[in-house]
């Protein structure tokens, strides 16, 4: 499975990298306003600062909800570099979009996306990703990681390339449960990332390791 971390924070982000363990970037328009990035100079120059510090797949998100218009930001985002992926909502301009981007061979990740429909379509169309939220569904009480299952068993029916990204990750048990059912990606915050790292027995061994090693001196 790919770690991708879900930020505009290039300090996380140099953080993750420096685990050796990131595959990818994802960003949104609000990732970017906490960070402070305004203005359509200031945003392209940040994504080329993110693909200048990972090596990997980094997903930059259109403003436009209508045809005409992601496509002109898709085609700008997607000159910046290789590493850019086309991140584009789930509605019907933005499948028409994800048609377009892919007969261009532009990779885009369909963003957005709450059924197992959503998903079907969004692969039908080419994406490259796709981006079901698995944390706000929790949050409506409905079941995130049950529809990441959900989707790995319609895409394995059909061989679908499409690979499935789940995002909206709200700490480490998430992941590990998406690993378990099969997701492609999960794009975290540092955080959570860094929390899989935690469990009391390894303090405790280690504290006993360190103890028993001052003993020796």
């Amino acid at each position: 499975m790919k770690f991708f971390i879900d930020t505009a924070n290039l300090a996380q982000i140099r953080e993750a990298n420096d685990l050796g363990i990131l595959d990818g970037v994802t960003t949104n328009p609000s990732l970017m306003a906490k960070e402070g990035i305004k203005g359509y100079d200031a945003v392209m120059q940040h994504y080329l600062d993110i693909c200048s510090a990972v090596d990997g797949d980094i997903s930059a998100e259109v403003i436009a909800t209508d045809f005409a218009g992601m496509v002109r930001e898709g085609e700008e985002l997607a000159s910046l570099s290789d590493k850019i992926v086309v991140k584009i909502p789930m509605i019907k301009e933005g499948i028409k979009a994800i048609t377009y981007f892919s007969r261009k061979g532009i990779k885009t990740n369909c963003t957005l996306v709450f059924s197992a429909g959503q998903a079907l379509l969004a692969a039908k169309a080419g994406a490259t990703y796709v981006s079901p939220f698995i944390g706000r569904i929790d949050d409506a009480s409905w079941d995130g990681v049950g529809l990441i299952e959900q989707i790995v068993g319609i895409y394995g029916n059909y061989e679908a390339n499409t690979q499935i990204l789940a995002a909206s990750i709200r700490n480490p048990l998430h992941i590990v449960k998406c690993a378990e059912v099969g997701a492609d990606v999960v794009t975290c915050p540092l955080d959570a990332i860094l929390g899989l790292l935690q469990h009391p027995l390894t303090d405790i061994g280690l504290a006993k390791f360190l103890a028993d090693a001052q003993k020796m001196n």
